[in-house]
């Protein structure tokens, strides 16, 4: 069984082969990580929507440069086409920087791992999850989530302000995940620390690339920074190990003993499948969730009608969704020549899909910059992607979400962002650090 991190081809030499049919517009955004502690750049997306649609991007001066796809008639056409862009070919991330400054870890995990995978190996391990995904099991993952959401504001409701990702984004996905895995207890806050540095990788490896002498900060950053990422590959090494050995009815055993081609998986594929669901088992749900109040709180006409209807929560998850677009981009890479949207890609050239610009497309959204939780296409959004590889956890995001606001708004019916949101550096995943919030707080029943 060969690893994907052994057969990752050379990135191509810079492009593009064919002529652009569109002019290069807002270069270097998209590479840099730090452009996106503001948050996603929409005004850019719609510039290059209407200018630029396939717009040629450079990677600095060595990258070999990439299509951006922000329309999404492409970004559907792309991710529905498995065959002729591929995730195996090149990985899903936009770049994995040269060989010297890779994170020894943390880039053989991110390759050998089921996202980056095409057919059949992708469908073999994708069959081995959803046994844990099903409506029976999410059905009785519900009430487990119910409680949690309660206990959670039960924790916050008497302080009247507090961040959010701290007390309540960031812990429930945490629950849930552990819950679905097998975690125990006692190991669950481990988890939250994990994502801490799990979400700057990037910008880390960038930094040291582009700043051989860090600063001291840096320096110790980056050691707490390796400790961690290697407690967290030998915790997940230690307990996928313990399952293949005494396998409990959990996903964690699941991924344990999951085969490709009949043999299970080796030790680097285990901990491509532990980055995987560490990583989008709690991100996306919890910065969907932090980024959700801040939209209610920009938008109280649209807050109001959902808590004089409730019924209408369902959609409005899927529009709070629409406009959060967690995942920034997914890549695939061109296995043949061919054209999208009327511009030609060369066979070996990075495609990135723009999810977060395509949720905001006026073709198909209109409006879009407007949270509409009547918006009758809501649902047709792709931030949890399209075709084959979309997100098999889409439906325990999407009542994880629901269960937090039906009990957010009507406990704390006045709760709302308080200015100060904190954004890592990340151009990948829209990574909400901090997000104040502050609420009439409820009144402590008096001790017996």
């Amino acid at each position: 069984m060969l690893l994907l991190s052994e057969t990752l081809p050379a990135p191509p030499p810079p492009g593009p082969v064919f002529p652009k049919v569109y002019p290069e517009i807002d270069q270097d955004i998209l590479t840099e990580s730090e452009n996106f502690t503001g948050g996603q750049p929409y005004e850019m997306f719609a510039r290059l929507r209407a200018q630029a649609p396939m717009s040629w991007q450079r990677e600095g001066s060595n990258g070999p440069g990439f299509w951006a796809l922000t329309r999404y008639e492409d970004v559907m056409r792309v991710d529905g086409d498995p065959k002729t862009f591929s995730s195996q070919k090149g990985g899903i991330l936009m770049t994995y920087g040269p060989k010297e400054s890779r994170h020894p870890l943390l880039f053989r995990a991110s390759v050998d791992a089921m996202i980056n995978m095409d057919a059949p190996w992708h469908l073999q391990l994708r069959k081995e999850h959803m046994p844990h995904f099903t409506p029976a099991y999410l059905a009785a993952l519900r009430e487990k989530v119910a409680a949690e959401t309660t206990r959670l504001i039960d924790d916050m409701a008497h302080l009247g302000e507090c961040d959010l990702v701290e007390r309540l984004s960031a812990q429930l996905p945490l629950f849930t995940l552990c819950e679905i895995l097998g975690v125990p207890q006692s190991d669950r806050p481990k988890f939250i620390t994990w994502m801490h540095y799990l979400e700057v990788a990037g910008y880390i490896t960038a930094k040291q690339r582009k700043e051989p002498q860090l600063t001291p900060e840096l320096m110790k950053f980056v050691k707490a920074f390796n400790e961690n990422v290697a407690e967290m590959f030998e915790y997940g090494q230690h307990m996928l190990q313990k399952r293949r050995a005494d396998p409990k009815p959990d996903l964690m055993s699941a991924i344990a003993r999951a085969t490709l081609d009949g043999e299970l998986l080796r030790n680097e594929y285990l901990d491509g499948s532990w980055l995987l669901i560490v990583f989008a088992g709690n991100d996306t749900t919890r910065n969907t969730i932090s980024g959700s109040m801040k939209l209610l709180t920009e938008f109280p006409d649209q807050r109001r009608s959902l808590m004089a209807d409730m019924s209408l929560l369902p959609n409005a998850v899927d529009e709070l969704i629409r406009m959060v677009s967690p995942v920034i981009y997914m890549r695939r890479t061109a296995t043949a020549d061919t054209e999208v949207g009327g511009q030609k890609i060369a066979e070996g050239e990075k495609v990135i899909m723009y999810f977060s610009a395509a949720n905001r497309d006026p073709a198909v959204f209109p409006d879009p910059d407007r949270l509409d939780i009547r918006r009758a296409n809501a649902a047709k959004n792709i931030a949890f992607g399209f075709g084959p590889h979309v997100c098999i956890g889409k439906r325990v995001a999407q009542l994880q979400l629901e269960e937090v606001y039906r009990q957010l708004l009507s406990r704390l019916p006045d709760i709302e962002y308080a200015g100060g949101i904190d954004v890592a550096p990340n151009n990948f995943v829209h990574a909400i650090r901090k997000l104040p919030v502050r609420f009439t707080p409820e009144r402590r029943a008096a001790a017996q």
